[in-house]
C-alpha cells in the first residue's frame, strides 16, 4: 500500500487519555468547552487523529504554563479577536511569576546558608519581604 493510500492513525478516547495520563472525562470536558472536536465513527465513538493529539499536547503545556481553559480556547482560535490581548496578559503574568520565583529562590538560598534559627529575624532575609511589609507589592496570591 502506498503511503498516500494509508489511512491516518486514529485513537479512541481511552487510548488518548492513557497516552497523556488523563481521565477520559477530562477530554470530554475539553470537548464541551470547545478545545477539542474529535471525529466520530459510524457508532458515534470519538476518534482522535494526529491534529487532536497535538491540540491535547498544546492544552497540557498551556495549562502547565498557568493558562486557564478559557484563555486556551482563545489561543487555539485563529479567528479570535482578543487573541493577542490574552497572550500579552499571559506573558505579563509569566514575567511576574518568574520574578516571584527568582525572589523565592534567592530567599531560600539565603535561608539555607543563614545562621539564624528563625530566618524571619535575619536582617538580610527581611530585605526580601520588605516590599510586602511596606504594602508596595500586591500579593501574588490575592
Amino acid at each position: 500500500m502506498k503511503s498516500s493510500d494509508a489511512r491516518p492513525e486514529l485513537w479512541s478516547i481511552g487510548e488518548m487519555a492513557r497516552r497523556f495520563g488523563l481521565e477520559t472525562h477530562v477530554l470530554r470536558h475539553w470537548e464541551d468547552v470547545g478545545l477539542l472536536s474529535p471525529h466520530r465513527d459510524a457508532a458515534g465513538r470519538r476518534r482522535y487523529d494526529r491534529d487532536d493529539l497535538v491540540r491535547i499536547a498544546v492544552v497540557l503545556r498551556s495549562k502547565a504554563a498557568g493558562m486557564s481553559l478559557q484563555h486556551i480556547v482563545v489561543l487555539l482560535d485563529a479567528g479570535a479577536a482578543d487573541r493577542h490581548r490574552v497572550l500579552e496578559a499571559h506573558l505579563a503574568d509569566l514575567d511576574r511569576r518568574m520574578e516571584e520565583m527568582r525572589r523565592s529562590r534567592a530567599m531560600t538560598d539565603h535561608a539555607l546558608r543563614c545562621r539564624a534559627h528563625d530566618i524571619a529575624t535575619c536582617p538580610r532575609f527581611q530585605e526580601g519581604v520588605a516590599d510586602l511589609v511596606a504594602g508596595r507589592t500586591p500579593a501574588p496570591w490575592s
